[in-house]
């Protein structure tokens, strides 16, 4: 089959029967009409229509190596420079025409997918089956075109100890039975990022298991499909409102729900295992398969293209009202610069290092990725705070699309124009800015990049513990020996 259109997309949406509760509603059946899922539905089936389109198609795909067909890019095992060269180029694509404001785009989990698919060495240290499950699966999720999101963490109900101990062990996703033909789970997970609209849930590991007898029932890997029976998905409360393109911009497009992800007596078959057991192994799902590489240059890719976004917004709101030659905006606009160039250098500098592992995939550097993804979450924080401070009461001065198409919009066009805009056109870019900055949307965006990879602190530490800095340390005490 390869790759899909949009409308296939939408039509598989349909036909699938999952458990979603959001607002007290069950919805089960055509998912992809309901109002909190609609919109951000078709900007998916839009990302797929993009493959099918000429001038995107030899950036997002390529020629699989089983069926011949056209599939995406990011399926694309990197063994060369240039392949991930090639991968970068086909993220970008897909991130600039989403602004970097759709974090679960497939190429995220294929990244995984494809990492994993290499790692039969790896997986043999548990069962040989684990790797020939997960190579089949990612080979079906390549041809098919799947969408798939993932669930990592327990609940966030009393995190003083493991997930293990939670409410005597019944909180945390589980296996309580182990039969002939495989799994069953149960327990709750987070956090499932467009569990709705995704045709797969990929459970895997949360690395953080302490690698006792008592964690191996919460020591797995395994995908299911989105509507299996006894899987069941909370949603938070919708963060668009059912304003239009032009009141809601960003919301009305890009709202991904998250959900948690409830198992109630879900039966996994064994060819969709793909760990089971093995506490230690688990912890070392990401960094020992390279997929925990493979995923960050997406992320660090994607998160490009929101940096750029925002150097963008600020330089438009500072040129509609004429403060751009004031000095304390010009060092705001310099301070997004740097960030983009940042991101840009980080990128690259990770594909020009990279290095072939032990299965022969082309891995960009470690370091200055993990650099990268400590680096952005922080930063990213001051994203929304410069948009705020150029708009000001612009922000709160706000009417919406119909009084700009009713008989106010004499007054719009007199006393809400700007420097190089008429009023109209101000409103619908002070709408952007503040759905950027100001909104719930906005809101969960910073937190959602703040927390992207897990708790900042911890990370820090990891990434001070497994940095090399021994080459350093050693130019210093050499330096304080001299007596030259």
């Amino acid at each position: 089959m390869g790759i899909r259109t949009g409308q296939q997309y939408l039509e598989k949406l349909n036909a699938m029967t999952p458990h979603v509760v959001i607002d007290g509603e069950v919805v089960s059946e055509k998912v992809a009409e309901h109002p909190a899922f609609r919109n951000v539905a078709r900007s998916y089936a839009r990302l797929f229509d993009m493959q099918h389109d000429p001038k995107y198609q030899d950036a997002l795909t390529y020629t699989s190596p089983t069926s011949g067909d056209l599939v995406n890019a990011s399926f694309l095992v990197p063994k060369t420079v240039e392949d991930l060269e090639r991968r970068r180029r086909a993220i970008s694509t897909w991130a600039e025409s989403s602004n970097g404001f759709l974090g679960r785009s497939g190429d995220y989990m294929n990244s995984s997918l494809t990492a994993l698919s290499t790692a039969d060495e790896w997986f043999s240290q548990a069962d040989p089956k684990f790797g020939e499950n997960i190579r089949n699966y990612y080979e079906w999720a390549r041809e098919n075109d799947v969408l798939a999101t993932h669930t990592l963490i327990p609940p966030q109900a009393n995190r003083s100890v493991s997930g293990s101990e939670q409410l005597g062990g019944q909180l945390s996703a589980r296996i309580v039975e182990e039969r002939e033909d495989g799994i069953v789970i149960q327990g709750a997970r987070m956090l499932a990022t467009i569990a709705p609209i995704a045709d797969e849930l990929l459970v895997f590991p949360s690395t953080v298991l302490r690698g006792t007898p008592e964690d191996a029932p919460y020591s797995y890997a395994f995908a299911i499909p989105n509507d299996t029976p006894g899987l069941r998905y909370l949603c938070r409360t919708s963060l668009y409102n059912g304003g239009s393109t032009h009141d809601e911009p960003l919301a009305s497009r890009y709202e991904e729900m998250d959900a948690v992800a409830v198992f109630d007596h879900v039966f996994v078959p064994n060819e969709r295992i793909f760990m089971l057991g093995n506490p230690q192994l688990c912890n070392g799902f990401y960094s020992e398969t390279g997929a925990g590489a493979l995923m960050t240059h997406q992320v660090v890719t994607r998160t490009i293209a929101k940096s750029e976004f925002f150097l963008g917004l600020a330089s438009e709101l500072a040129d509609s009202i004429g403060i751009d030659g004031f000095q304390h905006i010009q060092e705001d606009i310099a301070e997004l610069i740097v960030d983009v160039e940042i991101g840009r250098a980080l990128v690259r500098a990770a594909e020009v290092d990279a290095a072939l592992n032990g299965a022969g995939v082309m891995l960009p550097k470690w370091s200055t990725l993990n650099a990268a993804r400590n680096w952005y979450p922080k930063v990213a924080q001051r994203f929304p705070q410069i948009i705020r401070k150029f708009s000001a009461s612009g922000l709160m001065a706000l009417p919406g699309e119909a009084d700009v198409n009713s008989d106010a919009r004499t007054d719009i066009e007199m006393y809400l124009q700007g420097k190089s805009l008429t009023g109209p056109e101000r409103v619908r870019l002070f709408k952007l800015a503040f759905d950027a900055s100001v909104s719930g949307f906005s809101g969960r965006q910073s937190l959602y990049e703040y927390f992207f990879f897990g708790d900042p602190v911890r990370m820090a530490g990891a990434m001070v513990n497994s940095y090399d800095r021994g080459p350093v340390r050693a130019r210093v005490r050499e330096f304080l020996n001299r007596t030259d």
